[in-house]
């Protein structure tokens, strides 16, 4: 009988001392994580500047993607930036950009620009990087000319991709890659949002420079009038589709610069900048909508490309 009393008193000791001991601990809460934030960079030329001045008002306030996706001079930017360079950089570039540079004219009833000097200069910004080595999870989105396909380039030589990217049908003559031919992405996605998701953002932030050019500017019907007029309508059926996909889009007011102007860098870099000034506090809010939500909770999602 003994025994068993002190069997029961050492069973009692231990459950008293197991409860203090789970009451003592501290409850871990978990922490929300930050949001996987991509940033959809569409075509238009020139206008693409605009790009820079974007890029350069998200990181003044800390807001930095962790995705960029671009198509056409989306690609162009979007590529030099994904490989490390700084907002400053960017701008820097830009304003010593020259068409000498980037345009290699040709006599081919493809196209009267080559496209070897893009696929050449974007690789000297990048050092020579491939798309996979990039600091910033990095797409260009191309169309496959022969299937009308949409390609999604996240992987090897970084200006063939962007060359590609780059293509307009019957200006350039379509990039050749493994044997398949290929031309500008807006045909099929001008402002590649969907890849971002794909890519695993939680939250996109679109950038539209699609705005159609002046009645005046389209009646000049010059061959560079004509040429900011088809980028401008091309893939327009497409872009709402891929815009309703993102979480915000900022719309630089760009509609009056001029497709192939280079001279028009400063300007295009100012739009940039105060159309995100304008959506700043939004993009802030969407954000912390995001860390208060359950999605905060969960693993990021993963990539399916």
């Amino acid at each position: 009988m003994a025994t068993i009393r002190h069997f029961s008193l050492l069973c009692v000791i231990s459950l008293m001392l197991f409860g203090c001991t789970s009451l003592n601990q501290p409850t871990t809460k978990q922490q929300p994580r930050e949001p996987v934030i991509a940033l959809a960079l569409g075509g238009g030329g020139a206008k693409g500047f605009a790009h820079i001045g974007v890029i350069k008002m998200l990181e003044s306030h800390g807001i930095k993607p962790q995705i960029v996706t671009g198509t056409s001079a989306g690609s162009f930017v979007g590529s030099i930036y994904a490989s490390g360079k700084t907002p400053y950089q960017l701008q820097a570039l830009a304003l010593k950009l020259k068409e000498s540079d980037i345009r290699d004219l040709t006599l081919n009833r493809q196209g009267f620009i080559v496209g070897q000097k893009i696929q050449d200069y974007v690789n000297s910004q990048v050092g020579n990087q491939p798309i996979q080595k990039f600091p910033i999870r990095f797409a260009a989105v191309a169309t496959q000319l022969t299937t009308g396909q949409k390609v999604e380039f996240i992987r090897g030589n970084t200006g063939q991709a962007v060359r590609a990217s780059c293509s307009v049908p019957n200006v350039f003559v379509p990039a050749l890659i493994n044997n398949i031919q290929y031309v500008d992405g807006g045909l099929v996605s001008p402002i590649p949002v969907k890849t971002a998701k794909r890519m695993g953002a939680d939250i996109v932030i679109a950038v539209d420079i699609s705005a159609r050019p002046s009645s005046s500017q389209i009646a000049s019907s010059n061959l560079w009038g004509l040429l900011d007029q088809t980028i401008n309508i091309m893939g327009q059926q497409s872009i709402q589709d891929e815009l309703k996909y993102a979480s915000i889009t900022i719309q630089p007011r760009v509609e009056n610069l001029g497709v192939m102007d280079l001279n028009s860098a400063s300007k295009a870099i100012l739009e940039g900048e105060k159309a995100t000034q304008l959506n700043i506090k939004q993009i802030q809010s969407i954000i912390s909508q995001f860390k208060a939500s359950p999605a905060a909770l969960q693993p990021a999602p993963k990539p399916q490309i």
